[in-house]
């Protein structure tokens, strides 16, 4: 058998629409997968409130949303939950906040909080305002206490819930039923079909007899069973709630209203029930509203960390490929450049042996040549020596060896700087490449830039469209307003970013000076200014044609291969990196990384000064051209 426990949660809500929200939370809570909830209480938590939204009893779904107004939430257990049922409901929460103590003789206040009512008193008594002690909401008027019999009650039903657990099975577990059994029931207790507001008496089917039949009887007004009908009553005057006072949230009967409530806004039960549950109805749809967008957003975040997973897993494929790529052409250059030098140590080798030869055989027949010489100079015959001499005395033809040598040094610098250079070329092809898929994934990024007239320095002219800045020869007369900057030629654009990612390309070709990046709402606009992080700009600009600088903190000068005719700008707010490319040469110019921003950015452009005519040409603001990409080949030698 299901059974009904209430779970006091400091939940402050002040109305019956927030209430009923509280029951939307509380199914969804018990919805989510992992809940140790089960799905039947799920089901049974609404068909409770439904039976409450659809009850007749006015009186009935009034007193218990105004006494459940503190966030005390309905949900339903099974015999087999109650056992931990004091995790739930705890004596914690039935303490005054004032003495700390168990609640004795509890109130309730107009602003929901419950206290002891000697408390409360005492507390009210040494202040001169009269307020709550948990929100400080103050009173006009010291409000009327009454003791809260649903906690009184609770509390009870806690402490012998307790006493039961020690001492028996969970099944045996003593909580509120939700069945309310027929008061008249002698012996074995038939469940109530009705309950009579008149008689504070319920009766079953067969008790209700007479209230059907018997004429005075019959005037009587009967509603769904429901229990402690003596709370129906008024404490103090002992007569049945019928009106509500709207000033001071709280059912009333005739005599409350002639006393205490004359100047109060007060309607017929009947009626308060209607407004109250047509804001029932409207919360309920805004909370399944907020539902609905809440379950949508975590459908968005799963979808975009499937998509960021494909896309690092893709990166690291093109990663792996590219890097792949180097080392098997530096692998193979390097194979090339062994074999070159190796070869040409073979030449040399071979050149030395020849030469090696040739010096032996020259050796040789000078060593013959010198035993001949040593023969005749021994000998005594005049006609043999005078004979011989000339042709033993005249040098043999032999090579000049002082012109002949083989260097030491092998020579192959030239041959190691080509093969760099080779890999150099691979190295900036591979990046050309990886610069191209880059911009390509940026364009998706792409925003529509507009520059702000309010923000142009006075001698700077823009086009009608807001796309187009130079510098004119003329300051023109323009409000000096605290957006605009009044001695540098810059200017901004319109819309600024405060999350995300952003990307737009300009124009700069014709141009000898130019500023381009993004700048922080607060950035200094009068006077002279310094651009960089530290001062809200993170900015690349050309100077004198052909010098090209960062403006990091430090200024570093950048080396680019080509002069760019269009420059790309991306931003990505949240990792804090502004990166600058070429677009046409399909390369990559600087980057600011590591950067924590804090303010609203704003494009930011500056044409530089017209410097007589050579720097006339204007920035343009240029749309990002989809299908503008270079297919790049990376041959390979085999």
């Amino acid at each position: 058998m299901l059974r009904l426990c209430v779970d006091f949660r400091k939940l402050n809500r002040k109305t019956i629409a927030d209430c009923y929200s509280y029951k939307l939370y509380w199914t969804t809570l018990v919805a989510t997968p992992g809940s140790p909830y089960s799905t039947k209480a799920v089901h049974t938590t609404k068909a409770l409130w439904r039976k409450l939204l659809t009850s007749h009893s006015h009186q009935h779904i009034l007193g218990a949303m105004l006494q459940f107004r503190k966030g005390q939430i309905f949900y339903p257990q099974t015999h087999t939950d109650m056992a931990s049922s004091s995790s739930v409901l705890s004596e914690e929460q039935f303490l005054c906040s004032i003495c700390l103590d168990v609640f004795t003789e509890p109130v309730s206040i107009p602003c929901g909080h419950n206290f002891c009512k000697a408390c409360i008193r005492t507390y009210w008594d040494s202040n001169d305002l009269c307020q709550c002690p948990m929100c400080k909401k103050t009173f006009d008027k010291r409000p009327d206490l009454f003791i809260n019999t649903f906690i009184s009650e609770m509390f009870a039903q806690f402490k012998k819930c307790i006493q039961v657990e020690d001492n028996s099975s969970p099944d045996e577990c003593s909580s509120i039923l939700i069945e309310v059994f027929c008061d008249i029931c002698t012996e074995t207790k038939l469940k109530a079909l009705k309950s009579c507001l008149v008689c504070l008496t319920s009766y079953c089917e067969t008790h209700l007899e007479p209230h059907q039949r018997v004429a005075a009887l019959k005037k009587h007004k009967l509603i769904d069973p429901v229990e402690n009908l003596e709370d129906r009553m008024c404490k103090k005057h002992d007569r049945l709630l019928e009106l509500f006072c709207r000033t001071d949230q709280m059912c009333l009967c005739v005599f409350c209203l002639t006393s205490d409530h004359m100047t109060h806004k007060t309607v017929p039960l009947e009626e308060e029930y209607v407004e109250k549950m047509s804001r029932l109805k409207k919360t309920e749809a805004e909370v399944q509203q907020r539902i609905q967008e809440r379950l949508q957003n975590v459908h968005e975040i799963k979808h975009s960390v499937e998509l960021r997973r494909k896309d690092a897993e893709r990166q690291i494929s093109d990663s792996v490929e590219v890097f792949t790529a180097l080392v098997r052409s530096i692998e193979r250059s390097q194979a090339e450049l062994l074999e070159v030098i190796e070869e040409k140590q073979r030449a040399a080798e071979r050149q030395a042996e020849g030469l090696i030869k040739e010096l032996e055989q020259e050796v040789t027949e000078l060593k013959r040549r010198c035993s001949d010489l040593e023969k005749l100079s021994h000998t005594e015959d005049h006609l043999h020596l005078l004979q011989s001499f000339t042709s033993l005395c005249t040098p043999p033809p032999t090579k000049d060896w002082s012109e002949i040598s083989v260097p030491s040094d092998l020579c192959v610098q030239g041959t190691v700087r080509r093969a760099v250079s080779q890999l150099e070329e691979t190295v900036v092809r591979e990046v050309t490449r990886l610069c191209d898929a880059e911009l390509k994934r940026l364009h998706q990024y792409e925003v529509d830039v507009t520059l702000d007239p309010d923000t142009a320095q006075p001698y700077l002219v823009l086009s009608d469209n807001g796309k187009q800045v130079r510098c004119g020869d003329i300051e023109q007369n323009v409000p000096d307003n605290p957006e605009r900057f009044d001695y540098a030629v810059n200017v901004l654009g319109k819309e600024g970013f405060t999350s995300g990612r952003f990307y737009y390309e300009v124009m700069v070709k014709g141009k000898t000076e130019w500023d381009l990046g993004v700048a922080r709402e607060s950035v200094n606009r009068k006077g002279e200014i310094t651009v960089s992080p530290e001062d809200g700009y993170w900015s690349v600009w050309l100077r004198n044609g052909d010098e090209y600088e960062a403006l990091a903190d430090t200024s570093v000068p950048l080396s680019l291969r080509q002069k760019p005719q269009k420059v790309g700008v991306f931003v990505d707010y949240e990792e804090g990196l502004v990166s600058f490319y070429d677009v046409e040469a399909r390369s990559h110019i600087y980057s600011f990384t590591g950067s924590i921003f804090t303010e609203k950015l704003y494009p930011y452009f500056s044409p530089g000064l017209n410097d007589d005519g050579k720097n006339f040409a204007p920035l343009i603001i240029s749309p990002v051209n989809h299908t503008d990409s270079v297919s790049i080949q990376v041959t390979q030698k085999e």
